[in-house]
């Protein structure tokens, strides 16, 4: 459905508006009503008796649920206590409110997932039901005994989704042509099978691309490799990589408009951000986003100073970054896609101390520095809380943290020694358990991908799938997974048709 211009409904339909809800009056914005929701645009379109009415009344939802949309609706980012949440999913529901789901989405947590994924079932929230499932299986062994208090159709859902693997890649250089015969078996891209506790191949890079100095990132479950340099010269690699585990094939996408490499690569809701980096030995300022679905790059808001290898971190639907400004200072900055501004949160002061990594858990960041005097095997970690506003200066540790990535409430780190799965409890990080060492020096990229088992099968019995084509992984299990969303929307209009009797 076209959506009506703001200005053009404040003009024919009067912008004031009170939405009654049991005992509770709320003085609204008709024009953020019927930009936000699918029910008010509706209403306000059919030409009833109801859209020409200066009050409105609402019989299916509840006054907590409507506040808390618009909350949301005012740039706010409530924290959702059980109650809060049962109520906006039933908001979201029914007023077809695409900015609550959202930020329900971006609150998901171990504590709400259970309660998420049951509630948006009844209510036939889709995406906010999907997210709670992958959400679940990423923790399915520490909820597992919780999971099965669920109908058991819901619980086969979670099951038959792909869990989260650790991934990572080292720094590559392409391969000539003349000595292509010769392949550096080690131009892989590895994968941690947890089961085993032991690193496995996953796929081969591509002959002709690098991983050395390039942006990497993750965006809906493929791999982008944007950048990157052929030699000692520095000579960029003008097209960019994507890698899709669904299918174990390589393809290829136009690389930026300004060629660069040392770049920091954000995958962030359908688009790339292509951020800062050199480029003939220049730093750059310039900030590129490259929307998956036109397959096109275009400039962004620039960062206000030339910045390389920028820490990044996505969290609750945020893009942050951490900007140099020496004499030991950083800037922590959140990048807001709306308005395409660049927002400075804090600032972290430390002597002789710089972020080389960040990553994100809830509502808080961390951010790892080497330390003091230039000692780089020294891990240095501090947190920002982005509710309170605080920082928090955490225990260092000769353990690289740099390769660290979130799945649920672990952080996984590796280096050539072990690979540590880390529990994580607010600011606090308790070792879990280790497993094999990854086994390979230098600079090493590190992300999450859910694995097809059939394309990791694949692979370990052939090194050498990138050059043919081989059938999508998940075919054999295609009428299991149709069967079983079938029976989950059985669930969704069950309970509609039972919540609007």
């Amino acid at each position: 459905m076209e959506r009506s211009s703001c200005s053009d409904l404040d003009h024919e339909l009067g912008n004031d508006l009170k939405i009654i809800i049991n005992d509770s009056v709320f003085n609204v914005a008709k024009t953020d009503l019927v930009k936000n929701c699918d029910f008010f645009r509706a209403l306000f379109q059919s030409g009833m008796r109801e859209c020409r009415q200066q009050a409105i009344t609402l019989q299916s939802v509840g006054a907590p649920g409507f506040l808390v949309l618009l909350q949301v609706l005012h740039c706010e980012r409530p924290m959702l206590s059980i109650d809060q949440i049962t109520e906006a999913i039933q908001c979201t529901a029914f007023l077809q409110a695409p900015a609550l789901t959202k930020h329900l989405i971006s609150i998901i947590n171990s504590e709400n997932c259970l309660l998420m994924y049951d509630t948006s079932a009844t209510y036939g929230v889709w995406e906010l039901f999907h997210q709670s499932a992958l959400f679940i299986r990423d923790m399915h062994a520490d909820l597992k005994e919780d999971l099965l208090t669920l109908p058991r159709e819901l619980v086969e859902y979670v099951e038959s989704l792909l869990p989260s693997s650790y991934v990572a890649v080292c720094s590559h250089s392409p391969i000539n042509q003349s000595s292509e015969l010769l392949r550096n078996t080690q131009r892989n891209v590895f994968h941690l099978d947890e089961e085993e506790g032991e690193w496995k191949v996953l796929t081969h890079l591509p002959a002709s691309t690098s991983t050395t100095m390039a942006g990497m990132a993750v965006l809906n479950n493929k791999l982008y490799i944007i950048g990157g340099v052929h030699d000692v010269s520095k000579r960029v690699l003008e097209l960019g990589y994507c890698y899709n585990p669904a299918t174990n094939i390589w393809s290829t996408i136009h690389g930026p408009q300004q060629l660069r490499y040392n770049l920091t690569l954000i995958g962030h809701e359908g688009c790339l951000y292509a951020v800062g980096g050199e480029y003939n030995k220049t730093l750059l300022s310039s900030v590129e986003r490259f929307r998956e679905c036109e397959g096109g790059w275009s400039f962004a808001s620039p960062l206000d100073c030339p910045a390389a290898a920028v820490p990044s971190a996505v969290t609750m639907a945020r893009i942050f970054i951490c900007l140099w400004r020496g004499k030991g200072t950083t800037d922590l900055l959140e990048y807001l896609p709306e308005d395409n501004q660049w927002l400075l949160l804090t600032t972290l002061t430390h002597q002789s101390s710089y972020a080389l990594h960040m990553v994100a858990h809830r509502d808080n960041l961390f951010v790892m520095r080497n330390g003091p005097c230039g000692d780089f095997l020294l891990c240095m970690m501090d947190c920002y809380n982005l509710s309170s506003g605080q920082w928090t200066s955490l225990s260092s540790q000769y353990n690289s943290l740099f390769t660290a990535v979130i799945k649920g409430d672990s952080a996984f780190t590796l280096s050539r020694h072990a690979t540590t799965e880390y529990a994580v409890d607010g600011c606090r990080w308790r070792q879990k358990r280790t497993m094999k060492c990854f086994g390979r020096i230098g600079s090493i990229y590190t992300f999450q991908l859910r694995l097809p088992k059939t394309s990791v099968s694949n692979m370990e019995k052939s090194l050498d799938l990138t050059k043919r084509q081989i059938p999508s992984p998940e075919a054999s299990s295609k009428d299991v997974q149709v069967s079983l969303r079938e029976q989950i929307l059985k669930v969704f209009l069950l309970g509609l048709s039972e919540c609007k009797m």
